[in-house]
């Protein structure tokens, strides 16, 4: 598993567009699948397209919100990886380049019972809850984990 700096070529683009369409319509993830969307959120956060044997298998990506506070604003993994480890690997590697961060937030779906146990797995605890989150007339639960 390694995680490549994702950059606003139309290859990384595409790629990230093709990863967020494979999670795409659940209730439990909110895709974005412009490249309008992409290229904002290359702007202002650290974007990582997680490749496993050369193969992109999903993304992940942080917003510093300050200097001692990091949003880990979107994670995906491409069904067919799921269960395999690969989240998990890529988690701890984000982790790792925030272990100087104070404090880390996340959303997550409150059925995503999967990311939920992962995130708890690695020091995440559950914060609050949160109605209609993203504006898509879904709940999300806010998570955090604070380092030091």
């Amino acid at each position: 598993m390694n995680l490549r700096r994702a950059t606003k070529k139309s290859e990384d683009l595409k790629t990230l567009i093709a990863i967020e369409e494979s999670v795409a319509g659940s209730e439990i993830y909110s895709a974005m699948t412009t490249e309008e969307e992409w290229t904002k959120e290359l702007t202002k956060s650290t974007v990582y397209i997680i490749e496993n044997n050369g193969v992109a298998v999903g993304n992940i990506e942080y917003e510093m919100q300050g200097k001692d506070f990091a949003c880990l604003c979107g994670f995906a993994i491409v069904p067919d990886f799921q269960g395999q480890g690969i989240g998990g690997e890529a988690l701890a590697k984000v982790l790792d380049e925030l272990k100087n961060v104070s404090r880390i937030e996340l959303a997550t779906h409150p059925k995503n019972s999967r990311a939920i146990m992962l995130y708890l797995s690695y020091g995440f605890s559950i914060e609050s809850w949160k109605d209609n989150y993203y504006g898509d007339g879904e709940p999300r639960i806010i998570m955090s984990k604070t380092n030091k």
